[in-house]
């Protein structure tokens, strides 16, 4: 990882300050970039996916130079599940072998999502306290698991993604503040209302083919 940080120092020039805290180049073009993947998300266009490839390239850099490690590898686990994602949303089906489409979990489903990201919480959260230099192992370990459970509902195209991610945009706000890293800060703001948005546009899909673009 210090060897790409070393290869991509243009992008970790100062853009501007905000709020008393440097804001890099590498965070602008990833804040843009997010933003834009999340709107084609929204839409369930596929185009979503590798934008997350990119963007989250270029925030597994920046989560790195800040020590947040379970949110950097989180973001290299975003690439290879976007590839995954990409694909389902071309070619995945669904149970019942038609086309995959907007569609919920169970009951039992969901609590069984949700179990297994509790219990996977504190498990990431000792490993990085042992493991790295983290100042914050637990703050950075629920979002980071979260996150890995909204990616796995998103490409499979379940509307539970959205208030998973909803939760993660929220926790994530606070353990970006407390880094100051403020244009991310922003970023998971926004992303929180769109985590709203998208969930009510993804209720008024279910049940219909998705439109492709």
């Amino acid at each position: 990882m210090n060897e790409l940080l070393d290869l991509t120092s243009p992008l970790l020039v100062e853009a501007f300050t905000l709020w008393g805290s440097p804001t890099t180049w590498l965070e602008v073009v990833a804040f843009v970039l997010s933003i834009w993947m999340v709107g084609c998300n929204m839409r369930v266009n596929p185009l979503g996916w590798p934008l997350a490839i990119v963007s989250s390239l270029l925030y597994a850099l920046l989560f790195a130079q800040s020590k947040l490690f379970g949110e950097a590898s989180l973001q290299l686990f975003f690439v290879a599940v976007s590839g995954w994602g990409w694909w389902q949303w071309l070619r995945g089906r669904g149970d019942d072998g038609a086309e995959l489409k907007v569609h919920r979990l169970s009951l039992p489903q969901r609590a069984r999502a949700a179990l297994l990201t509790l219990a996977a919480w504190p498990l990431l959260g000792l490993l990085l306290g042992r493991l790295t230099t983290s100042d914050v192992p637990f703050f950075d370990a629920l979002p980071t698991v979260a996150s890995v459970t909204g990616q796995v509902l998103l490409g499979r195209k379940l509307i539970e993604n959205w208030p998973v991610w909803l939760a993660v945009n929220v926790v994530s706000i606070g353990l970006f503040a407390y880094k100051m890293l403020w244009l991310t800060v922003i970023l998971y703001a926004i992303f929180a209302v769109l985590s709203v948005a998208g969930w009510r546009a993804w209720a008024r899909l279910e049940g219909h083919v998705d439109a492709r673009h």
